[in-house]
């Protein structure tokens, strides 16, 4: 590394460093008290989710009280809901379908978004006007509505309702990646590619879209929040799996007895809340982080 010599004063100053993207990325990400405060949030919930039954053993539909105990009590730290069900033994286990469903819907979403909005932007003419169109049907079919007809028609399984919500919530990814490749596909280095003969596949996945992630994983990273939304959602309407606990089930099974039951439906909403809260704050950090503009500030 060459050193830089001032040619007013003859004084040497220390060699410029630049930092990687990536390595700036990181460290405005950890410099934003929010995104840390939400990652340590959802690390939490993560923990309590998966390492909570192996700590806390019981079947979270077991009777293990009276019905309607309140909280904090000998019997039950949290409370039991109407059946006499532990609330804090459905929480802790509710925790791992509703995030997994989150999860995996999420990424389910994020991959249709991103395959079609890829081919929409790289070739442009028909190609676009076509999958565009079916971007845009089922982008005015209300989410919520056409969720419910897909489980209805179906066993109301994870399995189904994952696919549901990831069926039903890729629009705006399928937009915001047409938007970047259409920005990228006639830059220097994308052409570049093409007159060394690179192939349509390869300029897709390992030219364009490596430099069209940073606004693909905020996307990604808010997906989770709205596929967890989306969950309770169901299960607060009765279409969720009945074989399985999750928040949105907890809450949807005690709305009757929402006055005589409050804790019952408090604790799991304020998980669901905690757990969009933490995922949207560190997409807001991610944002920052990955956006050179809002760097600058």
């Amino acid at each position: 590394m060459n050193t830089i010599v001032s040619p007013a004063a003859g004084v040497a100053h220390a060699p410029l460093k630049i930092e990687h993207p990536t390595v700036e990325a990181l460290r405005m990400f950890l410099r934003n008290p929010s995104a840390i405060i939400g990652l340590l949030m959802l690390a939490l919930i993560l923990a309590v989710s998966i390492a909570g039954p192996w700590v806390y053993p019981a079947d979270p539909f077991e009777i293990k009280a009276a019905p309607l105990t309140p909280p904090f009590t000998e019997e039950a730290w949290l409370g039991t809901d109407y059946l006499g069900r532990d609330v804090l033994t459905t929480l802790i286990y509710g925790g791992r379908a509703t995030l997994l469903v989150g999860a995996v819907a999420a990424l389910l979403s994020v991959l249709i978004g991103i395959t079609l909005g890829a081919f929409a932007g790289y070739y442009g003419g028909k190609v676009d006007a076509v999958l565009m169109r079916v971007t845009e049907f089922f982008q005015v079919l209300p989410a919520l509505l056409f969720a419910m007809v897909v489980v209805t028609l179906f066993s109301p399984s994870l399995v189904t309702v994952t696919i549901a919500i990831g069926i039903v919530s890729w629009t705006g990814t399928a937009r915001l990646t047409r938007a970047e490749f259409m920005k990228y596909r006639g830059l220097e280095f994308v052409r570049a590619e093409r007159a060394i003969g690179a192939k349509d596949a390869r300029i897709i996945w390992k030219v364009i879209l490596p430099n069209a992630l940073p606004p693909l994983i905020v996307s990604a990273t808010l997906a989770i929040g709205a596929a967890i939304l989306f969950e309770a959602g169901l299960s607060f309407l009765g279409l969720g799996d009945p074989n399985q606990m999750s928040w949105g089930l907890m809450i949807g099974s005690s709305r009757q007895y929402v006055l005589s039951c409050w804790w019952a439906v408090a604790f799991p909403g304020a998980a669901i809340f905690l757990t969009v809260l933490a995922v949207s704050l560190i997409g807001d950090g991610l944002n920052d982080a990955l956006n050179p503009k809002l760097r600058e500030r």
